[in-house]
């Protein structure tokens, strides 16, 4: 019984030592770090700058859009009036305006010889004034009217996809409520963490390699995509604050974000990805920069 124990604890022993070793093995001669995350897609909810009535809406989800194309109108019937109110008395200020000035020009010239007297060019020049200040005010208004005339429709503010279509023609929207969602073609960018013991490893620029769980049909591979470490956050994120042990501080996990250098319109809001970080490029990278 007692050779069977002792045979027994040596296999357990030699297993042990096996484990360690396999492990050991495994952690030296791994140069890479494996990271999951999400795809993170910049989005623009747009609206009107002023209320009114929709009465064109020319995307639907999905469309892709250009920076500057055309996306909605507003009924503009009461704006054009505005506007067209506010043409008519910058016109017609600037004739009182001219006017004013003519007759205290031609007035000025006579006080000298008493034709005019001192208080009626004072009459003459504050008129002139009063004038003058009236049409700069038509000027504003005007310039405000046609603010609110352009506003009556909305531009793609850059180049994009419409993910949302909030309102249909003939609702009554106000000013700042969302009609569409834009998803940015660009930046797009890999939310991830990193746990405390791996980010001495990694640093700002470094290469990175993204798959997709997506298997391109053409190559029969993940799709693939490079980018590079823009990102890194300076405290812990979901740990406590304060933390002394050892063990405690190899639970602290980093946010990071990777920056997609070549996306494509297969990448989508949330999507799953893993990350690949070659260390032994990025610590290459450090020693160049301290040879320097």
């Amino acid at each position: 019984m007692k050779k069977i124990l002792i045979v027994l604890l040596i296999i357990a022993i030699a297993s042990a030592g096996l484990t360690c070793i396999h492990f050991y093995n495994k952690t030296d001669s791994s140069h890479e770090l494996i990271l999951y995350g999400n795809i993170e897609i910049r989005q623009t909810d747009i609206s009107f700058l002023v209320s009114g009535q929709i009465q064109n809406l020319l995307k639907e989800e999905g469309d892709i859009v250009k920076k500057g194309e055309l996306l909605a109108e507003l009924n503009a019937r009461d704006y054009e009036s505005s506007y067209n109110k506010a043409l008519s008395d910058v016109a017609r200020t600037r004739a009182v305006r001219d006017d004013a000035i003519s007759k205290y020009n031609r007035n000025s010239i006579l006080i000298k010889s008493g034709a005019v007297s001192k208080q009626d060019i004072e009459t003459l020049y504050n008129q002139k004034n009063i004038a003058e200040a009236e049409f700069n005010a038509a000027c504003s208004n005007n310039d405000y009217a046609k603010y609110q005339l352009e506003y009556t429709k909305i531009y793609a503010p850059d180049d994009g996809i419409i993910t949302v279509r909030v309102v249909e023609p003939g609702t009554n929207v106000q000013k700042g409520q969302t009609v569409y969602t834009l998803a940015k073609n660009t930046p797009v960018w890999v939310r991830a963490y990193v746990n405390e013991s791996n980010l001495g490893n990694i640093k700002y620029g470094d290469e990175v390699t993204v798959y997709t769980d997506t298997v391109n049909p053409i190559t029969g591979t993940l799709r693939e995509y490079q980018g590079k470490i823009g990102y890194i956050s300076p405290v812990a994120e979901f740990t406590p604050k304060t933390v002394e042990t050892a063990d405690a501080r190899t639970n602290l996990v980093y946010r990071l974000r990777v920056y997609i250098d070549n996306n494509d319109e297969f990448l989508r809001q949330g999507m799953p990805v893993t990350i690949k970080i070659h260390l032994e490029n990025s610590q290459n990278t450090a020693k160049t920069l301290q040879n320097h």
